[in-house]
């Protein structure tokens, strides 16, 4: 969210009060002085009230320096002309203006302020000590210029800071909510070609036995159950904490998706000279679990009926590897969301560190994936 030059953040209470009590402490000071001098000159005692109540009356206009910050800074500066004790209410007005860095308003009421320092100073004439007030009048002036602007500076990196880290959660919520559609392409897809093929087989064959259709018909069920539960799952994560909600399936339930797809119908012949299986991270089995499964579901809608060829080697140290390969059949289209696949595998590859390449090669479709295993 992008604010105004003129914003201004919420005070805390604590901040708020200490402003008070900085444009409170001259007014004590001055009164503790009037009050000495009016028992030593009791005929001074109306320009000792006069000096306190216009420094209090300071005191109450600062309340409203946010809304008009000029008008108010201006104000309790004219103030300053006739009482010492309102250069307390008129210094923090002044430093709440100089916060917007708006020159056309600090430069006239700067001037302003000397003029009014003056016009106090120099009610006795050019006296030594009329000098001395001036001076360190100007000295001060130039600090809290100075202390103003750098206030504001360490506002907008306050809420420069607000906004990056704002940016970063959105960020991070970005990056979770592909994370679970990836989940969720990855095992819905490969439930959903499944059921097309068992369902294709029940639409267009009429040679099957009551008990093959049963069993066919079976195998739709179970797959469709299994997809409204992985479907759970994923979704379950958006409830939780963000994270992936186990357990998610590894290397080691390959096994089973291998049986999955051959009782579907499809034909996978399996190569598997991985060494040291058991040291395999498991976020890397994942990913090669999900690898392989969309490598099937790809193979299922892009050359329906043919052989797939999967080979898995590797060992801590060497990474992984994942070939998988199949051929191309001509004519055939390739089923919604044609390539799709391809884009997120690539993707999940690339958050987990590894590298993928896919090409055609004698007829065939061969795809080839390497994941990082450290030793």
């Amino acid at each position: 969210m992008r604010h105004h030059p003129d914003y201004q953040p919420p005070l805390s209470r604590g901040d708020s009060l200490l402003r008070y009590l900085a444009a409170l402490a001259p007014i004590l000071f001055y009164a503790v002085v009037i009050t000495w001098t009016v028992t030593r000159h009791p005929e001074r005692l109306p320009t000792g009230v006069l000096d306190l109540t216009l420094g209090l009356l300071g005191l109450v206009l600062i309340r409203w320096r946010r809304r008009w910050p000029w008008q108010i800074a201006a104000a309790t500066v004219l103030l300053t002309a006739a009482s010492a004790a309102a250069t307390g209410p008129a210094y923090v007005a002044y430093v709440s203006l100089c916060t917007r860095r708006r020159w056309r308003w600090i430069l006239p009421i700067a001037g302003l302020f000397l003029v009014c320092l003056s016009v106090y100073s120099l009610d006795d004439g050019f006296t030594q000590q009329a000098m001395i007030s001036m001076v360190s009048g100007v000295t001060i002036l130039g600090g809290l210029t100075v202390f103003g602007l750098y206030l504001r500076s360490q506002r907008d990196a306050d809420l420069a800071a607000e906004r990056a880290e704002r940016q970063r959660i959105e960020q991070a919520k970005l990056s979770e909510r592909t994370k679970i559609a990836q989940e969720m392409h990855d095992a819905l897809a490969h439930r959903m070609s499944l059921l097309a093929m068992l369902a294709g087989g029940l639409a267009y064959r009429v040679d099957l036995s009551p008990e093959e259709t049963r069993e066919t018909a079976r195998a739709i069920q179970v797959n469709a159950h299994q997809s409204l539960q992985e479907l759970r799952t994923v979704l379950g994560t958006l409830r939780a904490d963000g994270g992936l909600a186990p357990p998610q399936p590894t290397l080691a339930d390959l096994d089973e998706l291998f049986r999955e797809v051959r009782a579907a119908g499809q034909k996978v012949l399996v190569a598997d000279t991985i060494e040291q299986r058991d040291e395999l991270p498991t976020q890397t089995g994942r990913n090669a679990y999900r690898i392989v499964q969309e490598a099937l579901t790809n193979a299922r809608k892009h050359a329906p009926g043919s052989s797939v060829t999967v080979e898995l080697a590797g060992r801590p140290g060497e990474g992984l590897r994942i070939h998988v390969a199949n051929p191309m059949p001509y004519g055939v289209r390739a089923g919604p969301g044609g390539r799709l696949g391809l884009v997120g595998l690539a993707e999940r590859v690339r958050m987990a560190g590894g590298t993928i390449t896919h090409a055609q090669q004698n007829g065939r479709f061969v795809l080839d994936v390497r994941l990082p295993w450290e030793a």
